[in-house]
C-alpha cells in the first residue's frame, strides 16, 4: 500500500495480481508430494535460499530482496514501476549508461546532472529535482569514474528529495570499496520508504555470464517489482551458483585482497608516467592521456589492443579523452605497465 507521500506506481500495477507459482507447503506435513507446479521430479530451484544466503551475508530482511537476470534487469523494472511518458529520471553525468537507455524505453525522460571532479554532486542533482522527477539513480561507487560519495553525503541527497521521488542506489562495486565513510545503501533502505539499494553478482564475484542481480527494498517497492519481474527470472543453476558465491567468503576475501593491492600498484605506475588518473575504490582505473595524438586515448587503445590488451574507450560517457582500464591479475598488471612507457615517450 502506497501513501500520499511515498512513492506512486505506475497506474494499473496494483491491479495487477503477481503470478503464484503451485503450492510448495502443507501445514503440518514435513514433505509434501509436490504434483502442482509441472516441474522436474528432481526438485525446485534454490530462489528462497538464495535469498536467505543473501539475508544472512549482509544481515538483512530475505523478504525484502528481489533477485532479477543482473541488477540491468531491476533498473528496467524500477522504471516500468514507477516513470513513464512525461516523467523524469535524474542520474549523474557520467553514471552507467543504462540509466538513461531504460529511462527512454518506458517513454520517460533522462535529466542528467553536471558533477564535480568526475565525482557526483549531491547539489547539483538536489537542483533539478522537478515534480515530474519519479526516480534519481545513483551509482556508488561509479562506473566509470570509480568515484563515490560517503554516507553522509547520500543521506544528504536522500534527505533533500520528495518522500514520493525514487532513490536508486546502484552498488555494484560495494564489495571492492575499502573506506571508512561508505556504506552501500541497506541502512539507508531500513530507514525509508523510498530508497533501494542495487547490487550484482557481475563484478567481485565473476559471474557476469550468468546474469544475477538483487535488490533490497522497502516492502511495497518489492511488491511492485515482484509484480512486474516473470515469475521464474532467475534459473536454477544461475540460483546454485549465486548460493555458492555468497557462501565462499574466502574466495570473496582474496578478490577484496588483490585488488586493494593491485589498485594502488598499478595506479602507481601509471601517475609515474604522468598519466594522470581520477582515484577509484573500485576495480578499475580512469585514465586520461594527453592531447597530442600520438599519445592521446585512441592512441593508446589501439597500441594496446596491438599487443592483445583491450580496454574500454570512454567517449560514449562524454570523457574521450580517457580509458577504463580494469584490474585483472598481477601479470596482466604488470604487462600493461611494462608497455606503456613505448607509446608515453618515457622509454
Amino acid at each position: 500500500m502506497t501513501t500520499a507521500a511515498s512513492p506512486a506506481p505506475r497506474p494499473g500495477i496494483l491491479e495487477t495480481a503477481p503470478y503464484v507459482a503451485g503450492e510448495a507447503k502443507i501445514p503440518g506435513i514435513e514433505r509434501p508430494i509436490r504434483l502442482a507446479s509441472n516441474e522436474s521430479a528432481l526438485g525446485p530451484s534454490a530462489a528462497d535460499e538464495l535469498r536467505e544466503a543473501i539475508g544472512r551475508r549482509h544481515r538483512l530482511d530475505p523478504a525484502r530482496i528481489v533477485c532479477g537476470a543482473g541488477s540491468d534487469e531491476l533498473i528496467t523494472l524500477l522504471l516500468r514501476g514507477y516513470a513513464g511518458p512525461g516523467d523524469e529520471v535524474l542520474y549523474s553525468r557520467h553514471g552507467f549508461l543504462m540509466y538513461p537507455i531504460n529511462a527512454q524505453t518506458v517513454g520517460a525522460t533522462p535529466v542528467a546532472a553536471p558533477e564535480r571532479a568526475l565525482t557526483t554532486d549531491v547539489d547539483a542533482l538536489l537542483e533539478r529535482v522537478s515534480q515530474r522527477t519519479k526516480i534519481v539513480f545513483v551509482a556508488n561507487p561509479n562506473n566509470p569514474t570509480g568515484t563515490y560519495l560517503g554516507a553522509a553525503e547520500m543521506a544528504r541527497l536522500h534527505m533533500g528529495l520528495p518522500p514520493s521521488v525514487v532513490l536508486a542506489i546502484d552498488a555494484a562495486y560495494a564489495e571492492f570499496v575499502n573506506r571508512n565513510d561508505y556504506e552501500a545503501g541497506a541502512a539507508l533502505v531500513d530507514r525509508a520508504d523510498n530508497v533501494v539499494m542495487l547490487r550484482t553478482f557481475s563484478k567481485i564475484y565473476a559471474l557476469a555470464g550468468l546474469r544475477l542481480g538483487w535488490a533490497y527494498c522497502p516492502p511495497a517497492i518489492a511488491d511492485i517489482i515482484n509484480r512486474l519481474r516473470s515469475p521464474f527470472n532467475v534459473n536454477a543453476p544461475v540460483l546454485a551458483a549465486g548460493l555458492a558465491a555468497v557462501e565462499d567468503t574466502e574466495a570473496l576475501i582474496r578478490a577484496q585482497a588483490h585488488n586493494q593491492h593491485w589498485l594502488a600498484r598499478f595506479s602507481e605506475r601509471l601517475a609515474a608516467l604522468g598519466i594522470t588518473l581520477t582515484p577509484s575504490v573500485a576495480n578499475f582505473v580512469l585514465a586520461r592521456f594527453p592531447d597530442d595524438p600520438r599519445r592521446n586515448a585512441d592512441a593508446v587503445f589501439a597500441f594496446l589492443q596491438r599487443h592483445g590488451i583491450l580496454t574500454r574507450k570512454m567517449g560514449a560517457y562524454g570523457l574521450p579523452e580517457y580509458l577504463r582500464i580494469t584490474i585483472g591479475t598481477g601479470e596482466e598488471m604488470e604487462r600493461v605497465a611494462a608497455i606503456l612507457p613505448e607509446i608515453m615517450g618515457s622509454r
